[in-house]
């Protein structure tokens, strides 16, 4: 697959998820939705979050870069922090929904995607390879 073939495929799979999401929000009572109205509305939304920020995340890191021969690193690094922000979204809008969301859980949790994100960082990085072993 080319860079423009997975942006075309990206970027219209995220409108095709905030289709989604805006019909689930038209169309559901969140009073009488119960859990398969609340999955719908998390699931697209996630993934509609998930696509715009991983093309706009791509788009601005290609732009400031500017090194063409390694996208792909590029792509699967902003695929990986895309993933991780949609969460972040997702899982503040569920800890608001159940009024849990404090300032401290908002800290917590950000410190929380931040280690996760350095873990994934520094274990690619030093990770040795075992085809030497």
């Amino acid at each position: 697959m080319t860079l423009r073939q997975y942006l075309i495929l990206m970027s219209i799979g995220t409108v095709v998820c905030f289709v989604a999401w805006f019909f689930v929000i038209l169309s559901l009572d969140p009073t009488q939705a119960g859990f398969l109205g609340f999955f719908f509305f998390y699931a697209s939304l996630f993934l509609a979050i998930f696509g715009l920020f991983s093309v706009i995340g791509f788009l601005v890191r290609w732009k400031i870069l500017k090194d063409d021969e390694v996208v792909f690193r590029h792509v699967k690094r902003t695929f990986r922090q895309a993933i991780i922000l949609a969460a972040a979204v997702i899982f503040s809008l569920l800890l608001l929904q159940l009024r849990l969301l404090t300032w401290w859980n908002g800290i917590l949790l950000v410190l929380l995607l931040l280690a996760l994100e350095g873990l994934i960082f520094t274990n690619r990085r030093n990770s040795i390879p075992t085809d030497y072993v």
